[in-house]
């Protein structure tokens, strides 16, 4: 009997769960570090296996993988920044903590795991990226950015910085490292802490760290089945939505070729915007005077020279010697149709990827820390992102929908003590678990009201029995960016089953949607044929849909 059995049979004989073994065999409380990009695609952590991270592969994370566990069954609630966060923050699904969208929306009322975990002695912090409206709750230290954040020299705000944000020259997945192993250098090493380090990149526009603006320039990116993906048996949401490379991936701020536009004054047109300012025009008004005396790709090109703006003098020479002979060997080709769209796709994969290379930098940075400073043992460990993302498939860049790219996130957990090593886990879990599962680590119980469950009972490659079968998701941000149609949905271990619906808005006006897609995963894995509506399908399609019915009901869902 190995190891691991061992333990499993000891618990069973005593009646003591494995993660309960588990805080029995720590001499402390265990540490937890949650660290969360922005939009990192599971297809691009080599641990998965995916052939795109093959060509791009991330050692550090995979260091976790080999470690620990890594789930390939892990969704969201809903694929959108905020909404994630608030589900982490909670425990709860964005109906019930109020952020079902960007900007306002959580409710300050419910109660955050920080400060759960605060309460019960443990020193708190979260690095990075907050993005909620609120004040970070429950933290005796934090550093966030200022909303997004910029890639270069961006602001941060703390508890000594009186509700400024303060400028930090340097690249931020760097700067938000630095302000990590700043809280773990100063804290008390006679309590334990819990660490959320929330990284801004890979979010768009996919500004790499200067030092590697040339890697993978010579790699070509294999194109996802779907790259050219019709819509054929979808719902009108799939043709409708605007998220596609071909059309409105931006060539000038995403893809960075300021070189498309020539001849524009910047310095009187930046003067002009300064004076507006003075006048206390609002940035609605500034961008209507914008609108009225240039051209889009002349307002595109202002855009993004104000964001290199924010770059030092070294940092921009740097900049313009990895684009601009690049850029000036683009426009003379003139490319056109398909030549531009696969063209386009491979500068968007470098640039992302070449932000994910200094992710993976920086875990391995912080790994590195914690394992000098005696940590890693008695440290929880997780790598997750805020959702998945769109690497091509269907044509698409970005998330929201529920098909399975965005649906579906990155998920590995290194438990110290008595897991073996390597595990992978098929069972279904969600973001909304996180919360439930740090409170468990901290043998606090869970509040009733938290619809999340732990996945500490997970760690040994097993699905306990009651696990649950379905999962929930309702994304609810339009009209909005993307345009993604409002759905919801209820997802199995092979099929699942997504409802589109409301008033359309925008160009959508006049197509108001009530429309099911059915899929089959094990057979259809890239989600192309909508099973819904055929005969032989129907007993699936009832069995789904009396799930869903029942979420809404039991969840008191009001919208769908």
């Amino acid at each position: 009997m190995d190891s691991k059995q061992s333990l499993i049979y000891a618990a069973m004989l005593t009646g003591v769960s494995l993660t309960a073994c588990h805080r029995e065999s720590a001499q402390k409380p265990l540490n937890i570090v949650h660290i969360m990009t922005d939009d990192h695609s599971f297809q691009t952590i080599s641990a998965y296996g995916h052939p795109l991270s093959k060509l791009a592969p991330t050692p550090n994370i995979d260091r976790l993988a080999t470690q620990g566990v890594i789930f390939r069954r892990a969704f969201v609630e809903n694929s959108l920044s905020t909404p994630s966060r608030a589900c982490l923050m909670t425990g709860l699904y964005s109906h019930q903590n109020g952020q079902r969208q960007l900007g306002k929306g959580i409710d300050t009322s419910k109660v955050f795991v920080s400060e759960l975990l605060h309460e019960h002695g443990y020193q708190t912090a979260v690095v990075g990226k907050w993005h909620m409206q609120c004040e970070p709750k429950g933290f005796d230290y934090y550093s966030v950015l200022d909303g997004q954040g910029n890639y270069y020299n961006p602001k941060f705000k703390t508890k000594d910085s009186k509700g400024e944000y303060i400028r930090e020259e340097g690249y931020a997945t760097r700067l938000i490292t630095d302000h990590a192993i700043e809280f773990l250098e100063k804290r008390n090493p006679d309590k334990p802490f819990s660490l959320f380090v929330h990284h801004k990149a890979p979010h768009r526009n996919w500004m790499p760290e200067g030092k590697y603006l040339d890697l993978y320039e010579d790699v070509e990116f294999p194109y996802p089945e779907t790259f050219n993906d019709d819509y054929k048996t979808r719902c009108s949401a799939a043709g409708s939505q605007e998220m596609t490379i071909e059309h409105e991936m931006n060539l000038i701020v995403d893809l960075k070729v300021a070189e498309l536009v020539e001849n524009l004054d910047f310095a009187h047109w930046n003067d002009r915007i300064a004076e507006w300012q003075k006048e206390g025009l609002t940035q609605q008004q500034i961008r209507q005077r914008l609108s009225d005396n240039l051209t889009p790709e002349q307002q595109t090109a202002l855009q993004w020279q104000r964001e290199l703006s924010q770059l030092t003098p070294e940092q921009l020479a740097t900049w313009n010697k990895g684009y601009s002979e690049k850029n000036k060997q683009f426009v003379a080709r003139n490319l056109k149709g398909e030549e531009l769209v696969k063209w386009k796709y491979q500068r968007y994969l470098r640039d992302y990827l070449r932000c994910i290379k200094t992710i993976d930098d920086e875990v391995g940075r912080l790994l590195d820390y914690l394992e000098k400073e005696g940590l890693t043992e008695n440290t929880v460990i997780v790598y997750t992102s805020d959702q998945g993302f769109y690497m091509g498939e269907h044509g698409w860049f970005d998330k929201r929908f529920m098909y399975e790219e965005s649906f579906r996130t990155p998920l590995i957990i290194r438990y110290p003590g008595h897991v073996q090593r390597g595990i992978e886990s098929n069972t279904l879990v969600q973001n909304i678990d996180y919360a439930p599962t740090y409170l468990d680590v901290a043998g606090i119980r869970k509040p009733e009201s938290m619809s999340g469950v732990s996945l500490l009972p997970l760690l040994n490659g097993t699905t306990p029995e009651g696990w649950r079968e379905y999962l929930y998701y309702h994304y609810y941000d339009y009209p909005a960016v993307h345009q993604v149609r409002r759905h919801d949905g209820v997802r199995d271990n092979r099929y699942k089953l997504i409802h589109f619906y409301g008033e359309g808005y925008g160009k959508d006006k006049g197509n108001n949607i009530d429309c099911n897609e059915l899929y089959d995963l094990q057979n259809d894995p890239h989600e192309l044929n909508n099973l819904y509506g055929r005969k032989e399908f129907a007993e699936i399609s009832e069995r789904l849909q009396d799930r869903l019915d029942k979420f809404r009901t039991d969840l008191k869902i009001d919208e769908y």
